[in-house]
């Protein structure tokens, strides 16, 4: 343990665990005389206690991450775990107890014991994550949203402890496959997870099972539970993502026979028909539930569900088959996801384009997966900008929220998307914000606006899959978004989308070329795009609003610039850059 450079150092001298310190914000006394002390952050780690008392005291550290609405230390939420620290003094002078195999979730922290007073330096939080350089910024001109990505950035720090948990602070902090598939291109955003995702991919291959199955966690110490559709996948689609990110096509290959492996499950348990039912699913875990006795909540068929990520994950696998050099077995999968997606019309889609499940999820399986023929694709899109507009709020549980505000824009209703976006009621992703979250929450209503609490079986406040989100705010709202044909960002795309009353927006990226940055102002209409593209690669600009004839690159008139080959596309301008740093201005129309 090398503690002279804030890291946890393995043998080989890699680091494994980065080391952060918070000072409390303040010390409370609550109405129960409990003294409590307010980190500011939900965090996770543990806490360095400095004391100074005669031998045989008994100091006692509680952890928790909400006071109950009376501003009492609430830990109902936490389940079985103790949550608690205990240090007895020998006594002779000042002591400093850090606990050094063991990290609690936590923003509060209950003492007892402590000889004298405590105040508030007699307390650090000590936050560990495994060693992940941030490689992402994202800021705008709503201090909410600020606050959401901040919450986004903290859940992935204090679930990314060696194995992608789900939550880590109650009796479970289980390597959950479904949050880290969902999360996945948000990650790579915000840290550079390469080497994070590479070593948990091998644990997934280590722990499939002998018929291919997933297990629901990985490392598996549920003993064989798996083969659920949407959390098995994470065998084909974190690999994918990773692959997007950083370009290097090792980790397809290595990871290549466990994705066959699932794939070939799958093909097993749906049959000829290619329709995968009768197995048990997740479903879209935690959708929007209702008491309303006319509505009681979108539930998305798991059936299809299953086949929806049945053809998506053939699809997936075809691509990396061909990028490996397999070229048989690519072509071979990709007829496979294409005759799954004729079964799937033919099974869930009426010739109207209405699914059998009407609800958000469904429509966006269905679109996001490119599960229907062309001509179905509007008549879906449409149904589902209707169901938005109808409940002018999301419905959408762990699988169909990332696919969300993605796929609004993709149909070009931006203005859904950012409608969702900056919904600060209950669900949606600002109304914990309002309610004082540094998190992400389990449930969308994990603190309901009465100040009590969901269900105390599950209801974690630091669960990172709903921040998916993120991966919108960085591809559609700053506009940074990955050539799937170029991956690694050696050719990339800056097309922003203002909008949702955002005056502004920068974002920037560490990609593996160097810095990308993405960042615009409207003012007086007048928009300013100033973008970075680093050496060695390449990017197409989309401005939006924008008339050729009257943009400017670096103060010069943009249709004057030759190398840039810029053209107009209806309401856009859109331009090739090689690597520098441009600032383009105009008014929108």
């Amino acid at each position: 343990l090398d503690y002279s450079k804030q890291l946890l150092v393995a043998p080989q001298g890699v680091p494994v665990q980065a080391i952060e310190e918070i000072k409390p914000l303040k010390m409370i006394t609550t109405p129960k005389g409990e003294i409590v002390y307010d980190l500011g952050q939900n965090m996770v780690g543990w806490v360095k206690l400095k004391v100074n008392g005669k031998s045989g005291d008994e100091v006692t550290l509680q952890f928790a991450e909400v006071l109950d609405k009376e501003g009492n230390f609430y830990t109902a939420n936490l389940r079985a775990a103790k949550c608690t620290d205990k240090f007895i003094l020998k006594g002779g002078g000042e002591e400093v107890y850090e606990p050094r195999f063991t990290f609690h979730g936590f923003r509060f922290v209950k003492i007892e014991g402590f000889p004298g007073t405590p105040a508030l330096d007699n307390i650090t939080g000590v936050v560990i994550h495994s060693a992940m350089n941030p490689t992402g910024t994202f800021i705008c001109s709503e201090p909410l949203i600020n606050q959401l990505q901040k919450n986004i950035q903290w859940g992935q720090k204090g679930n990314f402890l060696d194995v992608p948990t789900d939550c880590p602070q109650r009796d479970e902090r289980l390597g959950w496959t479904g949050d880290a598939q969902v999360f996945s291109p948000t990650a790579a955003f915000n840290f550079d997870v390469s080497a994070f995702y590479t070593k948990w991919l091998r644990d997934v291959a280590a722990d499939q099972l002998p018929n291919g199955s997933v297990p629901h966690v990985i490392p598996d110490v549920l003993n064989g539970g798996g083969g659920a559709t949407g959390w098995a996948d994470a065998a084909l689609v974190v690999p994918w993502n990773t692959y997007m990110a950083y370009g290097d096509k090792r980790i397809l290959e290595v990871q290549y026979p466990s994705m066959k492996a699932w794939v070939e499950y799958m093909r097993g348990r749906a049959g000829k028909d290619n329709i995968w039912t009768g197995d048990y699913h997740f479903g879209d875990w935690l959708a929007f539930a209702s008491n309303s006795s006319d509505y009681t909540g979108a539930t998305t068929e798991k059936d299809l569900i299953a086949t929806a990520y049945y053809s998506y994950s053939s699809g997936l696998l075809a691509k990396t088959a061909k990028i490996i050099g397999k070229n048989d077995e690519a072509e071979s999968y990709e007829k496979l996801s294409e005759n799954i997606k004729k079964s799937f019309v033919d099974e869930f889609v009426a010739p109207s384009g209405r699914l059998v499940s009407h609800t958000q999820t469904a429509y966006l399986l269905a679109i996001a997966f490119e599960m229907l023929p062309e001509d179905l694709v509007p008549k879906a899109a449409g149904f589902l900008a209707a169901d938005v507009e109808k409940f002018k709020h999301l419905t959408t549980g762990f699988l169909g929220t990332p696919l969300l505000c993605k796929t609004l824009s993709e149909i070009g209703r931006d203005d859904l998307a950012f409608m969702l976006l900056n919904r600060k009621q209950y669900p949606g992703w600002l109304y914990p914000v309002t309610q004082g979250a540094t998190t992400i929450w389990e449930r969308w209503d994990g603190q309901k606006p009465d100040g009590t609490f969901q269900d105390v079986g599950m209801n974690s406040f630091n669960h990172y899959a709903y921040g998916a989100i993120g991966e919108w705010l960085y591809t559609y709202v700053a506009g940074i978004k990955i050539d799937t044909e170029n991956p690694g960002y050696k050719h990339f795309f800056l097309a922003p989308h203002p909008g949702g009353g955002l005056t502004n927006v920068a974002a920037t990226f560490q990609s593996v070329y160097g810095e990308i940055k993405s960042g615009w102002k409207i003012e007086n209409g007048q928009m300013t795009y100033e973008v970075k593209v680093p050496a060695n690669s390449t990017a197409t600009v989309t401005l939006p609003s924008a008339q050729l004839e009257n943009v400017t690159v670096n103060s010069a008139a943009l249709k004057e610039n030759a190398l840039m080959a810029a053209s107009q596309t209806g309401k856009t301008v859109s331009l090739k850059l090689g690597s520098g740093e441009y600032k383009f201005s105009y008014p929108m129309n």
